[in-house]
């Protein structure tokens, strides 16, 4: 049986005789506020009970803004991981999932492993950003890492890396329109699917007092009392856009070089929501039922890309078909001619 050794060298190992540069892990300020039960999830899905069991590779689904990352972050800092974030995008390739090669100063390539695949060779945690806008193709390149098997092949540099027992993976994605749908071979790995909902109003309190501390009591109420009536109504937005409403509110009254005065705090608000926003959050304060939004359903721009295709495809066709209509066409003329003559 042949033994293969991974060889640690500064910030470097070598596998199979090739030198691989490690990636650097995401050092962030962030802590899980409330919804105790979607970490305990997390945690229990990357959990191992028995020698012969392996960790889940859980989906984390929500609205964007609504936390699915720092969740994520938080729980392999809760398992005292090093964390690594990789931003998955219509663009990202198979290479730079695994390794990429980089000329070095002496004209040499070097070869850089990816954030994910230091977090394999080092035991760290890997969060996949925003997976559902990335194409199939570079899921193909992770289907062994998301199953009993554990590994990945780097095609460029020659080698497969094997998965450090400790290192564990998630995915989070929005529940929006997403450039490119997950293949069922890949949604059957990506399990369990967890789904973190908007907080409570207390906790979106405390997500925003956190987030800015040295806003006042009173603005941190109001912007909340908005977020929650949102909600209610089933309106997209989210404590990111109440943390960005209320730091606006705070940066326009800075202006003044004096404390936002209580009267003024319809007039700020009303100008952050429309910047932050856009004009129908403003039906929200109002009392009135914001205008429902029109999203495509997931996966919808790569069916137009395909529905065009078949139309070209048929264009194609009806041209040749008007061609030979024409060259019968002409026939039948040149031999009228003929019989006239």
């Amino acid at each position: 049986m042949r033994l293969r050794f991974y060889l640690l060298i500064m910030d470097s190992i070598t596998v199979d005789g090739v030198q691989i540069f490690l990636s650097k892990p995401t050092e962030l300020e962030m802590d899980w506020i409330g919804q105790d039960d979607v970490l305990e999830q997390l945690l229990a899905a990357w959990a191992t009970i028995d020698e012969a069991d392996l960790p889940m590779c859980p989906r984390i689904l929500g609205q964007p803004g609504s936390g699915k990352t720092t969740l994520a972050y938080a729980a392999a800092k809760k398992s005292n991981k090093d964390v690594y974030i990789f931003q998955c995008t219509a663009d990202t390739r198979p290479e730079d999932l695994i390794i990429t090669p980089v000329m070095g100063s002496k004209q040499e390539i070097r070869y850089h492993a990816s954030g994910l695949v230091t977090a394999m060779i080092t035991g760290g945690a890997c969060i996949l950003d925003e997976g559902n806008r990335m194409p199939e193709k570079s899921w193909a390149s992770l289907a062994p890492l998301l199953d009993k098997r554990r590994y990945v092949e780097s095609i460029l540099a020659g080698v497969q890396i094997k998965a450090h027992p400790d290192f564990r993976i998630c995915v989070t994605m929005n529940q929006d329109a997403s450039v490119f749908d997950i293949p069922d071979y890949i949604g059957s790995r990506l399990q369990p699917k967890i789904h973190v909902s908007y907080p409570s109003r207390e906790n979106e309190i405390a997500i925003l007092q956190y987030n800015i501390p040295f806003a006042p009591k009173e603005i941190v109420d109001y912007v909340v009392d908005f977020l929650q009536k949102a909600h209610g109504q089933d309106a997209a937005y989210s404590v990111r856009d109440g943390v960005n409403i209320a730091r606006f509110m705070l940066k326009l009254s800075a202006r003044e070089d004096q404390p936002l005065p209580k009267d003024k705090f319809s007039t700020y608000f009303r100008m952050a929501v429309t910047k932050i926003l856009d004009d129908d959050a403003i039906d929200i304060l109002d009392g009135k039922r914001p205008r429902p939004k029109f999203t495509f359903p997931q996966g919808f721009a790569n069916q137009v890309l395909k529905i065009n295709d078949f139309i070209d495809d048929l264009d194609d066709d009806s041209s040749d078909d008007d061609e030979d209509d024409d060259s019968i066409a002409g026939d039948k003329d040149r031999d009228g001619k003929k019989k006239k003559k």
